[in-house]
């Protein structure tokens, strides 16, 4: 027996293979500092919580709408607009994640032979939803040099009569970076001209340091030919709860929702009306936690660039750093990911290698600082030691 060849086509994530290996650390007796998995180190808010409990106490356990419950999607089209996208709840189709809503885009929007545009460093799900769709990623280089920003030149130098769609992500995993609003006309002035489809990952979008919130969506004449990724997981800490949504043209809003009764049928009710409260209640602990976000930060990444063979750029959004560890790997002979499973064996501290991001993440760590503040620092301060120590045995 055998399985279709198309599953060959996946990827996955090695921030789950890390925290497997981890987790048998941790039942093994040890304490493991984890900076490889993006979740959020801060219960859901209560509010939100009590959404959800009272939302299955008033019965709310039976099917959804497909498309997702009238209420949330006007909250969302209404959420959306601080980033100054216009949508109504017709535009909006709801998902149990936001990364349900990536594989629906790839499946809607690439034929097979399909050239996409796919950010390198960038999360590893890209590559794979284009590759499973029938479509051959292309990758676009992030300018290092201006905090990780898309290069812009040299992504439409990437494109040919084959480009069919260009993903991005901002703010960005792995590094936090975002763009420019002169960039970000930019890249909607190149998609219009080339007719290209966006998938505009926005998950991290309330997540920014500088007070800005902004969305390609907004820029005149890209409504129609983008698909907004969002979910509630990052920044109302619900990881767990599974919801998600794409923001799309109101034509494609009726075949997406089509996909997805063949796919998972609904997204649970109960859970949307939680996700209800945490758009229309208090933000005040996003608020609060992207001020301790940020302040965590501040004090992570200088820390970083104190350690011999290490510099790292400070992000403008998101919760994660991607520092540079290529001397350290000149000196020791290790790789990325050798230099990461060591330091998970021997100082018990969990990052994942930059190559699981793609080619240009050769080279580098990826470091999540979304939990505790205390456990950050313990992470950092075991990491300078052991980087240390490894100096002394070269």
């Amino acid at each position: 027996m055998r399985a279709a060849t198309r599953l060959g086509r996946l990827g996955t994530e090695s921030a789950y293979v890390v925290l497997d290996a981890a987790k048998r650390l941790e039942a093994a007796g040890h304490r493991v500092l984890h900076l490889e998995i993006g979740e959020p180190g801060i219960p859901t808010p209560a509010h939100v919580v009590e959404a959800g409990v009272r939302a299955l106490r008033e019965g709310r356990t039976r099917y959804a709408v497909a498309a997702g419950v009238p209420e949330l999607r006007d909250a969302i089209a209404l959420a959306l607009a601080r980033r100054g996208v216009r949508a109504m709840a017709e535009n909006v189709v709801i998902t149990p994640g936001a990364k349900p809503m990536l594989f629906c885009a790839a499946l809607a929007l690439i034929e097979p032979g399909d050239d996409v545009l796919c950010p390198d460093p960038g999360f590893p799900i890209y590559e794979s939803v284009v590759r499973f769709a029938g479509g051959t990623p292309v990758y676009y280089p992030l300018d290092a040099a201006r905090g990780f920003a898309p290069d812009v030149d040299a992504l439409e130098a990437r494109i040919t009569r084959r480009t069919r769609a260009l993903i991005l992500n901002l703010p960005h995993n792995p590094t936090g970076g975002v763009a420019s609003p002169e960039n970000l006309a930019r890249l909607a002035e190149i998609a219009q001209r080339h007719d290209l489809w966006v998938v505009s990952d926005e998950v991290y979008a309330p997540i920014r340091y500088d007070g800005r919130y902004d969305s390609i969506a907004a820029v005149p004449g890209m409504a129609e030919r983008t698909v907004l990724v969002d979910g509630f997981s990052k920044a109302y800490s619900m990881t767990g709860w599974r919801l998600g949504f794409g923001v799309m043209p109101k034509w494609l809003a009726g075949p997406m929702t089509t996909l997805i009764i063949n796919n998972f049928s609904c997204t649970a009710t109960f859970v949307q009306y939680a996700g209800i409260a945490a758009l229309t209640g208090t933000q005040e602990p996003l608020e609060r936690w992207v001020a301790s976000l940020r302040a965590t930060r501040d004090a992570l990444v200088p820390g970083l660039n104190a350690i011999d063979g290490i510099t790292c750029a400070s992000p403008a959004g998101a919760f994660y750093v991607f520092p540079d560890v290529s001397a350290v790997l000149e000196r020791t002979s290790l790789t990325a990911d050798g230099l990461a499973e060591r330091l998970l064996a021997e100082a018990h501290t969990a990052v994942l290698a930059g190559s699981a991001f793609g080619p240009a993440g050769a080279g580098h760590l990826r470091l999540s600082y979304a939990g505790a503040r205390a456990d950050v620092e313990l992470a950092l301060e075991r990491l300078r030691g052991w980087v240390g120590s490894l100096a002394a045995t070269v």
